[in-house]
């Protein structure tokens, strides 16, 4: 692809890869369907499926009740079946009424008899957008312990774009964490031709020498505007964007810490029990002898998401923190 025809091709929103992700894949393969609440006739909460039902008919874009366990249900049993259906979660915190469908069925199919589950399910995550307690959680430490699953969590529309059609190819049930935050946040000119982000694979989004950042979702944006600010002070950052957190690219980890030999985790869920704790457990584990200095997590204390706008920007991990915890590593 030349300079100049990047230059004519227009640039996407994240919210606009996911979409064309979809539509993408829908018209590759016919076995791929949607199923959600408000997905059909309204276009989606947040219109990713707009006109998609006009477009592929009523029996591949289906409305469903308010009942997350039944429809989870169904998709497990039509993935069962042959077809590839692609879940959305209104709101990622939803998902725990289908929790028992996700981590007992569709998690162990595979174990209990070999079966294949093709499916997707689409959780829009995470705060910044004064949603409130019930619409702006971070659920993924909930399912990061539930063998049976992948877990992917996009941070650009390149990541969101390819990930999401590599999932709905996969055999396997895949949760699809999208950031709200970065629905028209995020742009990027995308690939005109048909590609994929391979799942299991992390991506250094900057390289560095001093210490390594890994991290996920919107907080890889976070992660590369404190990186600028370290730059002026003579601090050299890596961030790691971990893309898929099951299962996790442990060589790019592992390869990021023995070059820089300091490790901050920055997650947007709560950090008792999040991602970060057990990646620094890996690290202790398998890094003990190139670490110079304490493993940090930055993430939100263990309260829910509050509605209050200058309390949610206080609960939210800040460019600020990241850059006090990377001077106090500096300093060993």
């Amino acid at each position: 692809m030349t300079t100049e025809t990047v230059q004519r091709q227009q640039e996407v929103t994240y919210l606009e890869a996911i979409s064309q992700a979809l539509d993408e894949e829908m018209t590759r393969d016919e076995r791929v369907f949607l199923m959600g609440e408000d997905i059909g006739t309204y276009g989606g909460a947040f219109k990713i499926t707009e006109g998609f039902l006009q477009k592929y008919g009523e029996w591949r874009v289906l409305d469903t009740p308010l009942a997350e366990s039944g429809f989870v249900g169904a998709a497990i049993g039509a993935a069962m079946m042959g077809l590839r259906p692609v879940v959305e979660m209104q709101f990622a915190d939803f998902i725990s009424c289908a929790f028992d469908q996700i981590t007992e069925v569709a998690a162990k199919n595979h174990y209990r008899w070999g079966a294949a589950v093709p499916m997707v399910i689409r959780a829009p995550f995470g705060g910044g957008v004064h949603g409130g307690p019930f619409h702006s959680e971070c659920p993924e430490g909930w399912f990061f312990h539930s063998p049976g699953l992948k877990l992917v969590a996009p941070s650009t529309p390149y990541d969101a774009k390819g990930l999401l059609k590599a999932a709905i190819r996969d055999p396997n049930p895949v949760l699809y964490f999208e950031h709200k935050f970065l629905y028209r946040r995020i742009k990027a000119v995308l690939p005109s031709e048909d590609y994929i982000v391979p799942i299991g694979k992390a991506d250094v989004k900057r390289a560095g020498n001093d210490i390594s950042i890994i991290t996920y979702g919107a907080m890889v944006h976070l992660a590369l505007e404190a990186a600028q600010v370290l730059e002026k002070e003579g601090i050299d950052m890596e961030v790691v964007d971990l893309r898929t957190l099951i299962p996790l690219d442990k060589e790019t980890i592992y390869g990021s810490v023995r070059k820089t030999s300091k490790a901050i985790l920055l997650h947007e869920d709560n950090k008792t029990g999040g991602i970060g704790a057990e990646i620094a457990a890996l690290l202790a584990e398998e890094c003990f002898d190139c670490l110079d200095g304490p493993i940090l997590r930055i993430a939100p204390p263990d309260t829910p998401v509050p509605f209050s706008t200058p309390l949610e920007e206080y609960f939210l991990p800040k460019v600020s923190d990241i850059v006090g915890a990377a001077r106090k590593l500096a300093a060993y």
